[in-house]
């Protein structure tokens, strides 16, 4: 009877092939039979870069437990607490009438307080968070999952990235996991989410791998994510996302949502950028150094694909190129489109951005050029960007602008505070807590133009008219390509 069942089946399976299996040796087709003779051990594999994926087929595969991974890592992902102390202000302080009449008290400071998570990366104590987690702390607390509880110091951080490294201590090594190799990451991964969603503890999510390259604009720099259906809520951001390996593929910093809560859209900065955050804070920088070329892009659109004999709409465009740049020297032109970097696609400029990040600096980029519809290989060096003077004046003074800290704009501060490498002028880099300079709305990343009626081309400059006596004050600031006019009394 068993004789007649595995005919019928060779049978029907040689029949239900198709014609290009059917010519298969015999050892090849016998192979699926035996193997669901045997229990259904089946399993669908496919080939990418090398390596086998493979689906679950048997009841055994199914019943697998991803408990393994998690005690592996969840030792190394921990609890992020920060404090702020902020000046309690009456509603009535600043307003003439009242204070003319009232004598308001100080008013005690009160405590803001923000909860995150984070992964230790290195047994010494390299913690990861995100910037937007610990930003203006003046306390900064980890707590481990076995209950200990350390205060960090904070070794760099970066708005433009949202990245940062702190450092705790203690006498015995932590636990630490393993950064991974996030471009080895494909749609369809599966991956874990770990870290304190809302305050309730240490919680575990699972899923795959929406997109690998998400460009998201508003939350860094790069704009460039991996996409997730794994659940993340607020408190997960610093917390680990894990490949089956028990490797840290990327940090969780945001969620796409309309209610607060997850709906199967978040996104985690790779861990190659990660690891080349990490590599400049064990070097003893405060920020991560970009690397500088000197050049501005734009994306390509279809009208331009079109009018450049592209086949669609993809690369970064170059529309400016500084002289005496790295740009300049690998000889990139305005109009031309990069296309690849190292071997690796650019679809946006975002892409670019993301892909010189990760080259350390020093090192030399092969960048693959369109250009008048041919494609061009050209060499281009990878340098840090030029500090310039690199002085900043505090102001001082009675004038609105007391309390501000300002800069003569070079490469390496424009990259620090998010604006244009090739733009120039007087920035504001910094602001007291409670100065006159926040008070009005100063921000920093404001370029000074004009102060009382003369144009403002130098920090010396600057100081001396903010600090001069005046009752009215005449200034234009160029606030992120926006151009505003102030007249006020102070």
């Amino acid at each position: 009877m068993r004789v007649s069942v595995v005919r019928l089946l060779l049978v029907l399976g040689v029949l239900a092939m198709p014609a290009h299996a059917q010519d298969r040796p015999a050892e090849s087709i016998m192979d699926p039979l035996k193997q669901l003779l045997r229990g259904g051990q089946q399993q669908t594999t496919s080939e990418s870069n090398g390596e086998q994926r493979r689906i679950p087929f048997s009841q055994q595969q199914i019943q697998l437990s991803f408990a393994p991974l998690v005690s592996q890592v969840a030792p190394a992902v921990v609890n992020v607490y920060a404090s702020t102390r902020v000046q309690a202000r009456s509603p009535f302080m600043g307003d003439p009438f009242f204070e003319r009449f009232f004598n308001f008290p100080q008013m005690p400071p009160r405590v803001q307080s923000a909860l995150g998570s984070g992964v230790l990366v290195d047994p010494s104590g390299i913690v990861v968070t995100n910037y937007h987690v610990i930003r203006e702390a003046d306390e900064v607390k980890v707590a481990l999952a076995d209950g200990r509880e350390f205060a960090s110091d904070i070794l760099l951080k970066d708005e433009g990235l949202d990245l940062a490294v702190l450092k705790i201590e203690a006498s015995e090594a932590f636990p630490a996991a393993k950064l991974g190799d996030s471009e080895a990451l494909q749609v369809g991964d599966l991956v874990l989410a770990i870290g304190n969603p809302f305050g309730v503890g240490q919680t575990t999510t699972s899923g795959i791998v929406s997109a690998v390259a998400r460009t998201l604009g508003g939350i860094s720099d790069f704009g460039y994510f991996i996409q997730t259906d794994a659940a993340i809520n607020p408190g997960n951001s610093g917390g680990a996302l894990i490949n089956m390996a028990g490797e840290v593929v990327g940090i969780n910093t945001a969620i796409y949502s309309r209610s607060g809560g997850s709906i199967g859209i978040g996104f985690a900065i790779p861990a190659n950028i990660v690891r080349a955050v990490v590599d400049s804070a064990k070097s003893g920088k405060e920020f991560f150094e970009r690397p500088y070329i000197g050049a501005s892009f734009d994306r390509v659109t279809p009208n331009i694909a079109e009018a450049l004999g592209m086949t669609r709409p993809a690369g970064a465009l170059v529309t400016n190129v500084a002289p005496d740049t790295p740009a300049a020297q690998a000889g990139l032109e305005s109009g031309d489109v990069i296309v690849s970097i190292d071997g690796k696609s650019i679809d946006t400029p975002e892409a670019l951005d993301y892909r010189l990040t990760t080259v350390p600096i020093g090192e030399t980029a092969e960048i693959k050029v369109l250009r008048n519809g041919e494609e061009l290989q050209l060499s281009m060096p990878v340098e840090r960007a030029p500090e310039g003077t690199g002085q900043e004046l505090e102001l001082g003074g009675n004038g609105p602008f007391a309390g501000a800290t300002v800069a003569e704009l070079s490469p390496a501060l424009a990259q620090r505070l998010r604006l244009p490498v090739t733009g120039k002028g007087v920035v504001i880099t910094s602001l007291a807590r409670n100065s006159p300079a926040a008070s009005i709305g100063l921000l920093p990343g404001d370029i000074v133009r004009q102060l009382n009626g003369e144009d403002v081309t130098s920090a010396e400059q600057m100081k001396a008219l903010a600090e001069a006596d005046a009752r009215w004050w005449q200034f234009t600031i160029d606030r992120g390509g926006r151009i505003i006019r102030q007249t006020m009394r102070f």
